[in-house]
């Protein structure tokens, strides 16, 4: 089953807990603490990988939760650091933030990386707390917890050729005659549902060339299969428009012609300006059919390759055009956007809000201090406060008319301030 969207849930591994623990020796009477720190979570890391050609397996796995580090030990052993968790997609696959859908990355190429989300870090033990004045601390950090992100990952197939052309006129055919791809083949009104690739080798010369799923009227704006379509038709160095100029389906070609084209122009200018060869097949189904392809040129101003897929005739020609033409096209390249990032909380960040006689501390700068606030703990409430004062918060509060009475909330911690 092919599958190129999918919707799924990261989140990096907390940081493991510092530790509160003492060096206890027989002869060492004042052995001091020795907690260490706890250990660093595990990131969440994306990698191309060219033996994956869908996103089918993330639809029975929507959920990625890196290791979370583990807690410190005694004697200053800091936590084992959270396993990473490697997530492989197939190569073209665009990683966005689904909340925006602005793109993070795209994985182009094979080996391809992106670290998505980085592990939280470990909390300090309190040995990291003592110092000459404060010896003994009894306390210890908790380790930084992070957040789950929502991911869209969209798969926009690699390939150098792409065939377009209504259903049923001869696409998959002409694959399967061209290069070792097999897609199903029947005469039936109905498209293929999902694209084939196949790699084909003339004169010397690879490249790819992807049977992607039929246009019909009215693509562009989500008809038929749509955007699911076309969205696959970016990645391509040149397009090879396949009708069916015998007119068995009971269509014309002339408008089968125009159709496509303007489908692709109202989903993308850019498509619309790719080079294009066209081909017009079931010429043996056509008692003159140079004479028809000549009409058609003429009428539509394009040079028509004939060919037959069921018989191969005029497809060694056909060949000889395509790799031509596509010597002269530049390789495909990553997309060019401006990469959304996840920012990293400003750990220098402190803002003072007051509401009443309530007055609200927040920022990065406290949600980083108050992981290593143990409040019921003396000496931890000790610390704290001077943070307070070094880093004139307790200035700032003052400034903001804090007095006797009036409360002071930091995160889940509340006190009444008293001179």
């Amino acid at each position: 089953m092919f599958l190129d969207t999918a919707i799924i849930h990261c989140k990096a591994g907390n940081g493991g807990n510092g530790v509160v623990s003492w060096r206890r020796e027989k002869y060492i009477p004042m052995g001091g603490p020795d907690g260490g720190d706890g250990g660093k979570g595990g990131d969440i890391i994306f990698e191309a990988d060219s033996s994956l050609n869908t996103l089918i397996s993330f639809r029975y796995t929507q959920k990625f939760h890196a290791e979370n580090g583990q807690p410190g030990q005694a004697e200053n052993c800091s936590g084992r650091r959270g396993k990473d968790i490697v997530i492989k997609v197939p190569c073209g696959t665009l990683i966005k933030d689904a909340e925006t859908n602005n793109i993070i990355d795209d994985l182009f190429s094979n080996g391809d990386r992106l670290v998505l989300l980085k592990g939280g870090r470990g909390g300090r033990g309190n040995a990291r707390f003592a110092n000459s004045v404060r010896r003994s601390p009894a306390f210890s950090e908790t380790g930084e917890l992070t957040r789950e992100r929502k991911i869209s990952l969209e798969l926009k197939v690699i390939a150098d050729v792409g065939l377009i052309g209504f259903p049923n006129v001869g696409k998959s055919t002409f694959l399967s005659v061209v290069s070792a791809a097999r897609p199903k083949i029947a005469n039936y009104h109905f498209t293929t549902l999902s694209p084939n690739l196949g790699v084909v080798t003339h004169n010397d010369y690879s490249y790819t060339i992807a049977d992607i799923p039929g246009l019909i009227e009215g693509a562009s704006e989500g008809a038929g299969l749509g955007h699911s379509f076309l969205r696959h038709t970016e990645r391509v160095r040149l397009l090879l428009h396949i009708l069916d100029i015998s007119g068995s389906e009971g269509r014309v070609p002339e408008q089968d012609y125009k159709v496509i084209r303007n489908e692709l122009n109202n989903y993308s200018g850019l498509l619309y300006s790719l080079p294009e060869i066209v081909v017009g097949n079931k010429i043996d189904l056509i008692n003159n059919y140079k004479e028809e392809v000549l009409r058609l040129n003429k009428d539509l101003k394009i040079d028509i390759v004939p060919v037959s897929c069921a018989t191969t005739q005029g497809i060694d020609n056909l060949l000889n055009v395509l790799t031509s033409k596509l010597k002269a096209i530049p390789k495909q390249e990553k997309m060019k956007f401006i990469p959304f990032v996840y920012e990293d909380i400003d750990k220098t960040e402190i803002k003072i809000e007051r509401i009443d006689h309530n007055f609200y501390v927040y920022g990065g700068f406290i949600e980083d201090l108050v992981r290593g606030v143990v409040v019921s703990d003396p000496d931890s409430f000790r610390w704290f406060q001077k943070v307070l004062r070094d880093k004139g918060i307790m200035q700032g509060l003052l400034d903001k008319g804090l007095k006797n009475g009036d409360s002071i909330i930091i995160m889940d911690i509340e006190f009444e301030y008293f001179e």
